[in-house]
């Protein structure tokens, strides 16, 4: 093996422990970037129409008792 393979295999698959890590990593990574991707499209697609967006219509003023 040599060049690009042969890289791969000694930095991640010549050890159990370090193939494991790598495989959680990724999938960590993975999963944090599809929630945040698709959080964005959905925040894109509903604008308007989430809690966040119209809250300050239906909050009502801290009133002076004073």
């Amino acid at each position: 093996m040599s060049g690009l393979a042969g890289t791969v295999y000694n930095a991640v698959l010549r050890s159990n422990t370090t193939m494991l890590f790598t495989v959680f990593g990724a999938a960590f990574g993975l999963q944090l970037a599809f929630d945040t991707g698709s959080e964005k499209v959905w925040d894109s697609i509903n604008k308007g129409r989430q809690w966040k967006d119209i809250k300050q219509k239906y909050m009502e003023a801290p009133e002076d008792d004073e």
